[in-house]
């Protein structure tokens, strides 16, 4: 098993939670990627035959025996995020856009579990737009408030966003993030805010126009322990048990969110992963609140 260190990312929108429940510095985090694998950025390995390499170093040596072979990258993403201001109002590309626009082979779905829920008790989630006129004129006349519907969220609430929904987490919330590692993010509108050099940050409406799916909208679910969540990435939620065994045939991402663990001697700081291989075992005695995460196998896709 490979224990991964924590990667801070401060934004524009982030704030202090993270830094309070994880036991790392900064006032401005909005997320902090427990996986994260990219050539730019990557986590580094903390134990192991690969200790000091990146996992972005190492995913090449061991995606085929995963069936993850058409992956570039490491295919998932999974962070503590924190809104301390709300997000930009934004939509992700379907696989056949992403193909389209931006000749990557798949678009983004993402999915968030609420630990903390926004001040206003609600998420941006879908559109109020009729038709595509309709949308085309709220549009062009900056009506970006009024064509943003919203879906009312409680702490434990778990939210699977489609690629193509309208969608953003709101101020206040803390959530895990689980996601398809791509990077494509077209934003309609992001509160005319500006960064430390006063430019506002980059919008794509064009895209954002030609990839929202008017019609999608996600609903707030929950889950028990053990249960599976999703079905493009499969997701377990864990508590309370003393351990866990990765019985799934393939390679898992174990996730601390609250708790205490340990792994290979090195204690497990919240925000963290190990990525398991099959049949490994993880001492949880002391874990509160954990996730497990995987992509499915390109054969169970293809079966």
């Amino acid at each position: 098993m490979l224990l991964l260190k924590r990667i801070v990312h401060s934004t524009i929108w982030g704030g202090p939670k993270i830094g309070r429940l994880a036991g790392v510095e900064g006032d401005s985090i909005g997320h902090l990627y427990a996986v994260y694998c990219r050539a730019g950025m990557s986590n580094e390995i903390l134990n192991g035959q690969w200790k000091g390499h990146s996992l972005n170093d190492v995913f090449p040596l061991f995606k085929s025996e995963f069936g993850l072979s058409r992956y570039e990258y490491f295919p998932l993403t999974l962070a503590l995020t924190e809104a301390h201001d709300n997000l930009s109002i934004q939509v992700h590309p379907t696989d056949a856009v992403a193909q389209t626009m931006e000749h990557q082979a798949r678009g983004k779905r993402e999915s968030w579990y609420f630990i903390d829920v926004p001040t206003s008790g609600s998420i941006i989630n879908g559109c109020t737009c009729r038709d595509t006129a309709q949308l085309q004129a709220m549009a062009a006349q900056g009506r970006f408030m009024e064509m943003a519907d919203t879906l009312h969220v409680e702490q434990g609430d778990y939210v699977f966003v489609e690629p193509g929904t309208l969608h953003a987490i709101t101020a206040g919330s803390l959530v895990f993030e689980i996601e398809e590692g791509a990077d494509y993010t077209y934003r309609f509108y992001d509160y005319d805010r500006t960064d430390a050099h006063g430019v506002r940050r980059e919008l794509h409406l064009d895209k954002a126009m030609s990839t929202l799916n008017i019609g999608l909208k996600s609903v707030a679910k929950r889950y028990g322990h053990g249960e599976m969540i999703e079905p493009t990435y499969t997701t377990k939620l864990i508590n309370h048990t003393a351990t866990y065994t990765n019985e799934s045939g393939t390679l898992e991402c174990f996730i601390l969110v609250k708790g205490a663990m340990s792994c290979d001697g090195m204690a497990v700081a919240p925000g963290s992963a190990v990525l398991m291989w099959p049949g490994e075992t993880l001492d949880t005695h002391d874990v509160e609140l954990a996730f497990v995460a995987k992509m499915r196998d390109e054969r169970e896709m293809e079966s």
